[in-house]
């Protein structure tokens, strides 16, 4: 069975995650509003884990080495620029996340596990809404680090 891997994959991704965004929160702390708002995605991810850790106990993990789960090595990075480039890094990361959960909520159904399911949707819904904070964000901070104020 698969599964095993996937959660592997999930487990790791998600801590992968909340590292990020507890990097993003410290490296940008003069924007408050990100930092807060990062800390708190940071703790969503978090739980995330915790809630994997039954589930893990029943499949086993297998955790793939080869890809990257988590922000480049040189982000944060320093400006409004810089704050754009690690959002969109989030945003990707979250994105992988996402489709994750999606993929392991459709195996929960396949064999009918009713617990892995329940964290299953759950989780994919928390991070949806990180995706939309994301996206909201990106889209607020793309004018001032794009064009130049006169």
């Amino acid at each position: 069975m698969h599964l095993a891997t996937y959660l592997g994959m999930l487990r790791t991704a998600e801590q992968g995650l909340a590292d990020a965004f507890g990097r993003v929160a410290t490296g940008h702390a003069a924007v408050v509003e990100v930092a807060d708002t990062c800390r708190g995605l940071a703790r969503v991810s978090e739980s995330h884990v915790e809630r994997l850790t039954p589930v893990v106990r029943r499949y086993g993990a297998r955790t793939r080495t080869e890809v990257p789960y988590g922000m480049p090595a040189d982000s944060p990075r320093s400006g409004e620029v810089g704050l754009l480039r690690d959002l969109l890094d989030l945003y990707a990361l979250t994105s992988f996340v996402d489709l994750t959960w999606a993929v392991v909520t459709q195996a929960a159904r396949g064999v009918r596990d009713s617990a892995l399911l329940d964290v299953a949707e759950g989780c994919e819904q928390d991070t949806d809404r990180q995706l939309a904070w994301l996206r909201s964000r990106v889209k607020h901070s793309a004018p001032s680090a794009l064009i130049p104020t006169r």
